[in-house]
């Protein structure tokens, strides 16, 4: 299969990305979401992709300070590309997981995530690590 149409800087990060980034703030994720908040990569998003990052930062769980969730959340709009995504009929294991998908489809970005088996045969997915050894 060719690889996916992409343009330069465009990346959609999976909710995991950012979960990680804030609970290991030196590791990959975090260095990943570093260059989304900086604008060094272009994070694209819709409605329903903010409300879940909101949605997962703020469960007990994690015990994030919700100024900070607020504040990265914020700085992703900021810095970032909101998209009219277009529905795409791939099948996805988590149907939950398809706004990425659209997004990163109508966008033209990379779908960054921590959970690859979440987009089987997804060509414009890639795992954190393989996207920053590429990122350089």
């Amino acid at each position: 299969m060719p690889a996916p149409e992409v343009t330069r800087g465009r990346v959609v990060l999976d909710t995991n990305v950012v979960v990680s980034a804030l609970l290991s703030p030196f590791g990959p994720p975090a260095r990943l979401l570093a260059m989304a908040l900086a604008g060094t990569l272009i994070p694209c998003y819709d409605g329903r992709i903010l409300a879940e990052y909101a949605e997962v930062l703020a469960r007990p769980k994690f015990a994030f300070d919700p100024a900070v969730s607020a504040a990265v959340i914020d700085r992703i709009q900021l810095t970032g590309l909101a998209v009219a995504a277009r529905p795409c009929h791939i099948h996805l294991p988590d149907e939950d997981d398809r706004p990425f998908l659209e997004v990163a489809e109508t966008a033209l970005a990379i779908l960054v995530t921590g959970n690859l088996r979440h987009y089987p045969g997804v060509g414009r997915a890639v795992g954190v690590a393989e996207f920053i050894d590429q990122a350089g």
